[in-house]
């Protein structure tokens, strides 16, 4: 073998050897990514959780089309964990947390699942409930302060990631005014959850945010409004007993 064809053969291998490392260290980082979101989620590879539908507000069995795109992007979360997903109706889902991760998605007005666990897991946030148009249909009081919206200009929605029960798989909130909050609360979560996996790590947070314009911009444009965490996990304080 002359010294020409020594020369390409071991930059054949140099080139090979590269391109392993390369493909290694690639396939290490998509890895550790994969895990880290696994681990946010609660979805390890091949694990069921619950997809929990509300109604469209109004409607028997209808689902929002908005909501609809809400189960889609979480639907795409989901699979890229490698998990399988359940859906459930609201009104079906009679069971526990903390088994399988839970999304549950829809204001308590058309979903009596997140009526349960905003009493539970939530007892600062309180919503309106009201079915008659009014000014304040759907305000949100948390702790001490009030958030009404201005349909198609400010509406809010609460995003909540929630670990309790015995297996402690988390459930997931989407809490809006209004069905196209939903979404825009799906979609914020699947734009922002590497930077709430680090903020959070695999704890509880409860956020408040602002869908801007939603006439306009649809679910695009979302404002932090503030982590509510603290406010919206203490129970109000009983008033004191007439004497």
């Amino acid at each position: 073998m002359n010294e020409d064809v020594r020369n390409i053969v071991l930059g054949v291998l140099a080139t090979g050897v590269s391109a392993s490392f390369g493909w290694l260290g690639r396939t290490y980082l998509w890895r550790r990514r994969l895990r880290r979101k696994q681990a946010f989620f609660g979805l390890p590879g091949n694990s069921e959780c619950l997809l929990v539908v509300n109604r469209e507000s109004g409607g028997e069995r209808a689902v929002h089309r908005f909501d609809v795109f809400a189960l889609l992007e979480l639907s795409a979360l989901i699979k890229d964990c490698g998990a399988q997903a359940r859906i459930l109706s609201h009104d079906q889902t009679h069971q526990g947390f903390g088994d399988r991760t839970e999304f549950c998605v829809g204001g308590p007005y058309s979903n009596r699942r997140m009526d349960a666990h905003l009493a539970t897991l939530l007892p600062g946030v309180v919503v309106n409930v009201e079915v008659e148009p009014s000014p304040v249909r759907g305000m949100f009081q948390i702790g001490s302060e009030r958030y009404v919206s201005e349909v198609g200009i400010s509406e809010y929605v609460i995003l909540a990631r929630l670990t309790a029960g015995e297996g402690g798989r988390p459930v997931f909130l989407f809490c809006g005014q209004r069905a196209i909050t939903n979404q825009a609360a799906t979609r914020y979560l699947a734009r922002h959850y590497e930077s709430l996996a680090r903020s959070h790590r695999s704890g509880s947070f409860v956020l408040l945010l602002k869908v801007v314009n939603s006439q306009a911009y649809g679910p695009d444009v979302v404002e932090l409004v503030a982590d509510v965490t603290r406010e919206a996990r203490t129970a109000p304080a009983a008033a004191p007993a007439a004497s």
